[in-house]
């Protein structure tokens, strides 16, 4: 992958490292902040369905960092691909079923890294 797939792959994992960070463990104090078209008195009693849904984010980060240190090319580029799917997935399904603005921060960075990763 080129340099800048490879920069693309990472920002987009961190991405969902930091949402994981976010729905696992400062839901309650930093959530309300992020996702302000929730009410603050759900925040509380949704805790423990927000750490799940960390908890895919993170499998989704660690994939796409595990696809940074595969030493074959085209092999790196299938799991690169792979993931970048699953995360272009998620905001498309985020965006049809919650918010609009979900794709813009999921699925638009999955798409330059689709398109990193193939044309360049």
């Amino acid at each position: 992958m080129s340099v800048i797939a490879l920069i693309l792959v990472a920002l987009v994992a961190l991405l969902h490292l930091y949402i994981l960070w976010l729905e696992m463990f400062v839901w309650e104090t930093r959530g309300p902040a992020a996702f302000r078209s929730l009410p603050r008195e759900l925040f509380p009693p949704t805790k423990t369905l927000a750490a799940n849904q960390g908890l895919y984010n993170g499998f989704l980060a660690a994939g796409l960092i595990w696809s940074l240190f595969i030493g074959d090319p085209a092999w790196a580029k299938n799991v690169a691909t792979c993931f970048l799917l699953f995360v272009l997935t998620a905001g498309a399904y985020g965006a049809a079923t919650a918010s609009p603005r979900i794709f813009l921060v999921q699925g638009v960075p999955a798409l330059l890294g689709l398109a990193a990763v193939w044309l360049l």
